[in-house]
């Protein structure tokens, strides 16, 4: 499980690099293109969202890699290792202070996923797909399809949120599945798992970057992390034959484990450094609801306006 853990790890990395780029880039494009596949079209030309892209591809074959060494209900906590590069990011090459908040949100990362990487279980369940894991994917997948079946009816922008959250929970549900099946040998269904995964998978960056050209990355990470760390881990106890009955306290030990991740995740993802980061300039929304004016995006120092959001208000 050690192995599982640090190939997470660099699963993580990947994933938070890409993330990082992939957000800079959907910001230049205009909005005409929401929620349609002619933004990953357009993003796809662009050389630096493509290098992104394709460390999001290693990521995702690390992640494979790690479904196969640990269980599910460890490898998730762990992926959110990967937020910790941002407030780095803002701390040592931008050359700003971290908050008291921020860095509770990294203790409550780094903690809670040592906990979990101790004390989580060994044994990785491998339960055939049933009937319940089918009926939380069709719902999962309802929510991935909802912004894009009702984008021409002006829904709220966190719609996408939670479209692009639930995608990215079906994907790594996919790729466990899909490490099932190689496990079994069963090549076919595991290449199943996989297009699953990644068409769920493509389908939620499209509903991310959308959602990006819109809303601060602040109100969209916590979200998808939640989403990306409980669901999956929610899904391998209920479904996937994972037990945490054998852990310190009956599990109830790394259930705190778990949430303590999550909720350093959700501070960490929605604090200013993070905005720093990513080259937003944190503004005042004064009560507006958090949407993303075209004054308020500045992805070069700070005056200088590199971006402009075009969409209708």
């Amino acid at each position: 499980m050690v192995k599982g853990v640090v190939i997470a790890v660099f699963a993580a990395a990947a994933f938070e690099t890409s993330y990082v780029l992939q957000a800079l880039e959907a910001r230049k494009e205009s909005g005409e293109h929401a929620m349609r596949l002619g933004l990953l079209l357009r993003l796809i030309r662009n050389p630096r969202w493509l290098a992104a892209t394709v460390l999001t591809v290693v990521g995702a074959l690390l992640q494979l890699w790690a479904l196969t060494l640990a269980p599910i209900t460890v490898v998730q906590p762990v992926l959110a290792v990967g937020l910790l590069a941002l407030p780095l990011l803002s701390r040592f090459v931008l050359h700003e202070r971290l908050r008291t908040l921020e860095l509770a949100g990294i203790g409550a990362i780094v903690g809670g996923v040592a906990v979990i990487a101790v004390w989580g279980p060994t044994h990785v369940g491998r339960e055939e797909p049933s009937i319940g894991l089918y009926i939380e994917l069709a719902l999962l997948a309802a929510l991935l399809f909802a912004p894009f079946v009702l984008r021409n009816r002006n829904v709220p922008a966190q719609l996408g949120v939670f479209g692009a959250a639930a995608g990215d929970a079906i994907a790594a549900i996919g790729l466990k599945l899909a490490a099932d099946e190689l496990h079994a040998n069963r090549y076919g269904y595991a290449a199943i798992w996989g297009i699953v995964g990644a068409t769920c998978g493509a389908m939620a960056l499209t509903a991310e970057m959308t959602a990006l050209q819109q809303l601060r990355a602040t109100q969209i990470a916590p979200v998808v992390v939640a989403f990306q760390v409980l669901i999956p881990v929610a899904t391998g106890l209920l479904f996937l034959g994972d037990s945490w009955s054998d852990t310190p306290a009956g599990g109830l030990l790394l259930a705190v484990a778990t949430l303590t991740v999550v909720a350093g995740a959700a501070v960490l993802s929605a604090s200013r450094s993070v905005e720093e980061a990513l080259g937003v300039e944190p503004v005042d929304d004064g009560g507006g609801g958090g949407q993303l004016d075209e004054a308020d995006v500045g992805l070069g120092p700070p005056g200088e306006r590199v971006v402009e959001l075009d969409r209708e208000l």
